[in-house]
């Protein structure tokens, strides 16, 4: 109810300032015509009438975007809310039951793995804030060393497999044309770290439950390393694929529409693939044909 609300001021203040400019056109026509022998007013009323127009139109695009901007907001709140409220209730109920009642081990060891996992939700959202926040701060990540980058990528892909509880097998790792070669990138390790696991972490959340990740290190060219991190999962339609890099937009498909998040994670990859002087891009066939998303960053100077 409350997007439709600003959908519709948002129309409100585009049909305004359209009408206020057409009426201003109108008056400076019929002056203009009314008063066409002077010459030296025609002049001043001509730039006063640019002047009005371009303050209408900059005050039509500064309100939508403020309208924009508090439906992000609200967006993110509710999303960090439910991210927050969800794990705790969790872990509140499985407390009161152990407190309340005498329970096997066995129950007992499985309320507690329940009660870790929803910590691990709650430290990992809580870490999407505060990674967003850093993201956006350019002073922040600028201490900046030789980070070797194979080491990255497989210290990711361990940490993806262990938090999502995944078989070896589900996600494939392979080098192209490194020919045993260093593939060094001049960065910040922990940032680093950051972009990749988030690309991998999206690419498991978004298979559902056909969990086939392929990741591909290529560097073979002297000047760039490119990660691509492939799955097989909802796609991304092709009006989505540069939306997905937004701060808070999550791809909506309706086998996931259990899932929760806060749609930051391919906003923090962008924003550290653009401090390292690379960039990021998804591709997609379309919906239910997978993603790959690709970040290429530059080489080292050795």
């Amino acid at each position: 109810m409350r997007i439709t609300s600003r959908r519709g001021t948002i129309v409100f203040f585009l049909c305004l300032g359209i009408g206020l400019v057409a009426l201003a056109v109108a008056l400076n026509v019929g002056w203009i015509i009314l008063n066409w022998r002077e010459g030296v007013l025609l002049v001043f009323g001509i730039i006063f009438f640019a002047l009005i127009i371009a303050g209408m139109v900059v005050n039509t695009i500064f309100l939508v975007r403020e309208v924009r901007r508090n439906e992000q907001h609200d967006s993110f709140i509710n999303a960090v809310t439910h991210e927050l409220k969800t794990p705790i209730a969790s872990i509140r109920l499985h407390l009161e039951t152990l407190q309340r009642r005498e329970l096997a081990e066995q129950q007992k060891q499985e309320f507690y793995r329940l009660m870790l996992s929803d910590a691990d939700r709650l430290t990992t959202t809580v870490e999407q804030v505060l990674r967003a926040g850093r993201a956006g701060d350019r002073r922040a990540g600028k201490e900046k060393s030789d980070v070797d980058f194979r080491h990255i990528v497989q210290e990711s892909i361990e940490a993806t497999r262990t938090r999502h509880h995944l078989p070896p097998e589900l996600i494939h790792y392979e080098e192209r044309s490194t020919n045993g070669a260093g593939v060094t990138i001049r960065g910040n390790a922990e940032d680093l770290r950051t972009a990749v696991f988030n690309v991998l972490d999206n690419a498991i959340k978004y298979s559902g439950t056909k969990v086939d990740v392929r990741v591909r290190l290529d560097g073979h060219d002297p000047s760039r390393i490119v990660l691509e991190v492939q799955d097989r999962g909802v796609g991304i339609p092709a009006e989505d694929l540069k939306r997905v890099f937004k701060r808070f937009y999550r791809v909506s498909h309706r086998s996931l529409a259990h899932m929760k998040g806060t749609g930051l994670g391919l906003f923090i990859v962008k924003a550290i693939a653009k401090k390292h002087g690379g960039r990021v891009f998804a591709e997609s066939e379309g919906e239910d044909k997978g993603t790959t998303v690709t970040l290429e960053l530059p080489r080292s100077a050795v």
